[in-house]
């Protein structure tokens, strides 16, 4: 048993990702596509189905599920476990911009691709009422007008002050995983400036069952699903340079929970102005390029800040 645990020590890092990888895929395989499949073959976009989506969610914990199951084959405990503030004091504008700055980046991505599209802006929320027409249509009574659905439009955009807290716990089950053990075991090996972007890839990856599904870019693009899984691994590459960075930065995977779960509420808000079909590859979300640009920006300025403090340190 002693070698046992020696030997997956020397490999935490490949030990953490088998396990995290079997126990989510074996999950979505089980639970989400023998639902997911048969709503694809009927020409329905299968993560519009509320019980898909609750399985693809419960998928999120299975990362901080790999961190126990592999700490305690390895034997290594749970101290330096990345998860408790440490001198929040001195770190707690961390927190504060893991909680903010996705909303500002997101906010920057969208208006940066209404300016270059200034033809898609609509202020009247169209989508939303197409989306009461379609209700309508499909014998469900619309008990709402017009300018009720814009009121409740920007209530919700209003939510998202408070995002980081409504999706902590799920976020907490990804960023445990991939900032809290992944990434700190995998400077060790290769130092933090290919740590970074080699966890983000892996990352990205491991969405893979569920971006065929649609996740993130949708169905029906030219080489699905493959332009969707580089698209998501670049994303991930992306958005790892800046939770990585808060995450070194405070000692903790909590400011990255916050900016994860940031992002998660307010991604699709620019969506909601959008007046015509969105491209998930440009924008207006920070899935695209364009719409992406302000995170795009950060990981650049992230990796110089990141690469001074390992030459520093």
């Amino acid at each position: 048993m002693r070698r046992i645990r020696e030997c997956l020590a020397k490999r935490r890092v490949t030990t953490y990702c088998v396990i995290t990888f079997a126990l989510t895929w074996t999950f979505w395989f089980a639970a989400v596509y023998p639902r997911a499949l048969p709503l694809m073959s009927a020409g329905e976009n299968p993560l519009s189905d509320p019980v898909t989506v609750l399985f693809v969610g419960a998928g999120m914990f299975f990362p901080a599920i790999g961190v126990v199951i592999t700490r305690l084959l390895i034997g290594e405990g749970f101290r330096n476990a990345w998860i408790g503030p440490v001198h929040f004091r001195q770190t707690w504008r961390y927190y504060l911009i893991g909680w903010f700055g996705p909303i500002a980046l997101v906010t920057i991505g969208a208006i940066a691709y209404f300016a270059l599209n200034p033809g898609q802006f609509d202020t009247s929320m169209s989508s939303f009422a197409e989306t009461a027409w379609q209700m309508e249509s499909a014998g469900q009574p619309m008990t709402m007008s017009s300018s009720q659905i814009v009121a409740l439009g920007y209530a919700q955009l209003a939510l998202v002050i408070v995002a980081p807290l409504l999706n902590c716990v799920t976020c907490f089950g990804e960023e445990w995983g991939w900032r809290g053990y992944l990434l700190p075991h995998l400077s060790e090996r290769c130092g933090v400036r290919i740590a970074v972007p080699v966890s983000g890839i892996i990352w990205g990856l491991w969405h893979a069952p569920i971006t065929v599904l649609g996740h993130n870019y949708g169905l029906g693009y030219p080489d699905w699903p493959i332009i969707g899984i580089l698209a998501m691994c670049c994303l991930c590459v992306a958005l790892s340079y800046l939770f990585s960075w808060l995450t070194f930065r405070a000692k903790s995977c909590l400011p990255a929970v916050f900016a994860h779960g940031a992002l998660n509420g307010c991604s699709a808000a620019p969506l909601m102005f959008m007046a015509g079909t969105a491209n998930p590859f440009v924008g207006p979300a920070p899935t695209g390029i364009i719409g992406g640009i302000g995170f795009i920006v950060v990981a650049a300025l992230c990796h110089i800040s990141l690469k001074r403090g390992q030459e520093t340190g």
